[in-house]
């Protein structure tokens, strides 16, 4: 009985994501092919000075994927529907 009863719950957290999910998943995915992100680090601690660099390139951005054809891609695929709010790159 607790098999049938858990059953649809079940289902129901594999449903389709809640629209600012997906525009917060579909704006940081077009966000990424506006261009390349990074971020540089640095720090004293007692063990001297600590750095770090990161850089990273997404396959949209190497082809030259318009950022606006990303989000709208990326928005239908998530909810089966056209974007309900603009994008707004930062």
């Amino acid at each position: 009985m607790r098999i049938l009863i858990a059953a649809p719950l079940l289902l129901a957290a594999c449903g389709p994501p809640s629209p600012e999910a997906a525009y917060r998943a579909c704006a940081a995915r077009a966000q990424a092919a506006a261009g390349p992100q990074g971020a540089a680090e640095i720090g004293v601690g007692s063990g001297g000075v600590a750095t770090g660099l990161s850089l990273s390139v997404t396959s949209d951005y190497l082809r030259g994927r318009n950022p606006e054809d990303v989000y709208d891609a990326c928005i239908r695929a998530r909810t089966g529907e056209g974007p309900t709010r603009p994008l707004v790159l930062r």
